[in-house]
């Protein structure tokens, strides 16, 4: 079964070639115990490494069952040494983190045997040599000849025809040897064993056949070997090259186990240096904690602002952008002069000029017509509102001490007792700040998202309305006067006593839910404050006893419900405000448009409804239309000079109205549902608002590419413009950020190499141990891959775990110094990717020292303490 035809062996060693094999030709019977002898150095564990496919020979032929090994590739030979051959090593060779039952199922692991196979085949293995009680044991926890045995129980896991023994008693005392030796004699009975030792005494004692070795050749064969059978012809035909013979490639869960179970009997020096590659990890995993904490932070304002500010297009816009961008540029000296005398310098005039220019009209009623057509925002948005001109007039229910107009809020002006502040900018700003009724979104969904519900519901009915408190269930005082909870004279005490330099101390007001749900109002229609009266008609709004009437007879307004703005929801109105629901609106649209004052108004459009004269024709100081006049009177009043036409056309505007069709139904509040004069688009998020603004820049293009350059829509986006710039500012920093960190996990992936490097040489006897039972190149790579893997995941899970305890610091002195609320947060995804991103920069840094382990000669490297 095994010939061997002038084998001759040489090794190179430095400049001299040495002979350790001169022409050897054996051939072994199938079942025999052949013991080789000779004296050191002459050949016999180079032979036997040979036999055993660790070695390659330099010429002559190995044949194994008539199939020559001429042509074997790196590939064949571990398919020989996994299948065929089994080796008993003087030195035991066992693998020291690998207990005894995980030593001997190795082998059948590179065979692709199952798991449970495996365990039951190694049991019973260790049972034969008399240690099926020692499973569990490591090595160093075993006496010489026990380790033996476990050596051979590993040998013949796998039922091979040959069984190498070099030196097998050589450190074991007399009487262990002699168990072993009667354990190999038991073994030769069915199969070939083949021993090389020093002692002639076992060998003439159990051997079968006796060969002697001397300078490389055999000098003596005790019994030599007829053919069994031909050797047939060369070539891969045998039964080691068939397919169910096939050695598999050690699997990775394997080669992870024996690198786990290697840097556990390391585990200092595998936590130090997972925590030296942990140190890059930790500053990019701290940076990009705080980068996807100030971008969820960001998010939730940018969230927050498409709701509560939403998209706005007014009927008439100003490009504040472009404005802002043109008056920066009057920063700037104009044309150069000389610097003896002081020059004006056009800012207002410029600014004013800026804003002229800047200026633009909406139409959006045929906006309004493309937003309805196939919803084409709908996906996008949680409402679309249309707003009209018509007045909000919301009076107090109880006109016992005369009306009382909460809205538009009145507060402002009584709390100004000459005027005064009223006036002036920071009064205005009040004024513009001052609405506390505020539309709700028609969408319960998001309104559940951003309120909770104290008592009471949400309105369904168009006159009914609910009062928001803030996230402490608190309401501002100016919305308790507005809302005619507090009375107005005493803002206006509070005013004169600071003006006189007194201190008034005021009584914190509590409120139950039912008190405020008690609350009613009164809706007034802007058309309800006219009267017919001579032909025209008359405004009574500054009337109280006119309007008392009006409130008591105008439709009720209840409250159903108290509802809490939800923690850091960002809305709007926060601080106390009334929302009502879209039908409150529509109802007054058409009561407005319903009225007799407007059904008169628009009945006769040459017509002013308050004076019942025509609107005038022509403007002041034009000249007046002469063609009904007489051929005698318009020669009369051709004969007039310029300052006498002038009287004559101001005594006539004197009598006509300077009104016009369209202002006065402004001022009765009527509109048509068509042209609304602004449009509220609320995106559902702040990507939704992106495509909603995409979605109008491309019907803008639309629109001039019909020429209806008219219909173009102009808006500026001003949250987008900033939320944008914060959003790339972050992003620009944690990047320059995590390049600069990244640096340190190259010096820490190169570091790494260097310890894998070390691994290699620590386990060199390994890599021997391994080649021996039929381990290919890419099985050795793959332990130290495996091995490098692991130390990324540790270097990374070290990482994340350290960059999270470090978080809950970071984030209560960021909470402490700015009110930002988890504003370092590791994202799911970004600490897996980083823990993988560990990985692989270890595996790369481990390939080079892997490829270095797979390379290591196996004689070599058995030799290897």
């Amino acid at each position: 079964m095994l010939k061997l035809n002038g084998i001759v062996k040489n090794y190179v060693m430095g400049g001299t070639t040495v002979e350790a094999l001169k022409g050897i030709d054996i051939e072994f019977r199938r079942s025999e115990f052949v013991a080789v002898l000779g004296p050191s150095g002459c050949g016999k564990t180079t032979l036997l490494n040979i036999i055993g496919g660790l070695d390659r020979y330099t010429s002559g032929d190995l044949i194994v069952d008539g199939v020559s090994t001429k042509e074997y590739k790196d590939a064949d030979w571990d398919i020989y040494r996994n299948k065929a051959i089994g080796f008993v090593f003087q030195t035991y060779n066992l693998i020291p983190h690998q207990t005894v039952l995980s030593n001997v199922e190795l082998a059948l692991t590179l065979s692709g045997v199952s798991q449970g196979e495996r365990k039951k085949r190694a049991r019973e293995a260790l049972e034969r040599v008399g240690l099926g009680d020692q499973l569990n044991k490591k090595p160093n926890q075993m006496s010489g000849g026990q380790m033996q045995r476990v050596a051979i129980a590993r040998a013949l896991i796998n039922n091979p025809e040959i069984l190498l023994a070099d030196e097998p008693t050589g450190a074991l005392d007399t009487e262990t040897s002699v168990q072993i030796m009667e354990i190999l004699k038991e073994i030769a009975r069915d199969r070939l064993v083949i021993m090389v030792t020093h002692n002639p005494e076992l060998a003439e004692r159990y051997a079968t056949r006796t060969i002697l070795l001397l300078d490389g050749r055999v000098t003596d064969d005790s019994n030599p070997a007829r053919a069994d059978r031909p050797t047939g012809k060369t070539g891969k035909t045998g039964k080691l090259k068939e397919s169910k013979n096939r050695k598999q490639p050690l699997s990775l869960l394997t080669a992870l186990s024996l690198s786990m179970n290697n840097l556990l009997t390391k585990k200092a020096r595998t936590i130090l240096t997972g925590f030296a590659g942990s140190i890059g990890i930790i500053g990019i995993a701290l940076i990009l904690s705080l980068s996807s904490g100030m971008q969820a932070y960001i998010a939730g304002i940018e969230r927050d602002t498409v709701t509560s500010y939403p998209l706005t297009i007014q009927s008439t816009s100003v490009d504040i952008a472009a404005m802002l961008s043109t008056m920066a540029g009057m920063r700037d000296s104009g044309e150069p002069h000389d610097m003896d005398r002081v020059y004006s310098k056009d800012v207002m005039t410029g600014m004013v000029a800026s804003i002229s220019e800047k200026m633009n009209s909406n139409d959006l009623a045929a906006f309004k017509t493309f937003l309805e057509k196939d919803g084409v925002l709908g996906a996008y948005t949680n409402e679309i509102q249309y707003q009209y001109d018509t007045p909000l007039y919301i009076y107090k229910a109880d006109t016992a001490n005369g009306p009382v107009r909460l809205h538009p809020s009145t507060i402002t002006e009584s709390m100004m007792p000459s005027g005064g502040m009223g006036a002036s900018p920071m009064g205005s700003m009040m004024t513009d700040q001052s609405s506390t009724w505020q539309r709700l979104l028609d969408n319960s969904e998001v309104l559940k998202a951003q309120y909770d519900v104290l008592a009471g519901r949400l309105p369904t009915a168009w006159n009914e309305v609910v009062i928001i408190v803030d996230d402490h269930n608190e309401i501002t005082d100016y919305s308790l006067y507005s809302l005619g909870l507090k009375d107005a004279a005493e803002l206006r005490q509070l005013m004169l006593d600071a003006q006189a330099g007194k201190t008034s101390e005021v009584e914190r007001s509590v409120y139950t839910y039912d008190e405020l749900m008690g609350l009613t109002f009164k809706l007034v229609a802007s058309t309800d404050m006219f009267e017919s009266s001579g032909g025209g008609w008359v405004d009574h709004s500054t009337d109280d006893a006119f309007m008392a009437k009006v409130v008591d007879s105008a439709p009720e307004i209840k409250v159903t419900g108290i509802l809490r703005q939800v923690e850091q929801s960002g809305m709007s109105g926060s601080n106390g405000a009334v929302g009502y629901t879209a039908g409150l609106m529509d109802h007054l649209l058409d009561t407005v448009n319903q009225s007799d004052i407007v059904k008169a108004q628009t009945a006769n459009a040459e017509l002013d409804v308050f004076t019942g004269k025509p609107f005038q024709s022509a403007r002041a100081g034009a000249m007046p239309d002469i063609s009904s006049l007489s051929a005698a009177q318009q020669a009369q009043f051709a004969s007039l000079t310029a300052e006498q036409i002038a009287a004559v056309t101001n005594a006539q505007e004197a009598f006509s109205s300077s009104a016009t069709y369209d202002d006065n139904l402004r001022k009765l509040g009527a509109a048509d549902a068509d042209h609304p004069s602004a449009i509220r688009i609320y995106p559902k998020d702040f990507a939704s608002k992106g495509v909603i603004t995409d979605t109008i820049r491309d019907y803008n293009k639309q629109m001039k590419a019909d020429g209806n350059d008219e219909q173009v829509i102009e808006y500026t986006d001003m949250t987008g413009l900033l939320m944008s710039s914060v959003d790339g500012v972050i992003s620009g920093i944690s990047s320059v950020l995590i390049a600069f960190v990244a640096i340190s996990l190259v010096v820490s992936s190169i570091m790494i190499g260097i310890i894998t490097y070390i691994s290699v040489l620590e386990r060199t006897k390994e890599i021997g141990v391994l080649r021996s039972i039929g381990a290919s190149k890419g099985d050795i790579s793959r332990v130290f891959n495996a091995e490098t893997l692991i130390v990324g995941f540790v270097a990374g899970a070290l990482g994340i775990g350290i960059t999270l305890l470090l978080c809950i610091p970071a984030n209560a002195i960021i909470a402490a110094l700015s009110g930002i609320k988890g504003a370092a947060q590791l994202p799911v995804t970004g600490a897996v990717t980083l823990i993988l991103v560990s990985m692989a920069l270890t595996f790369i840094a481990g390939l080079i020292p892997a490829r270095m382990a797979a390379k290591k000669d196996p004689v070599v490297a058995l030799r290897t303490e």
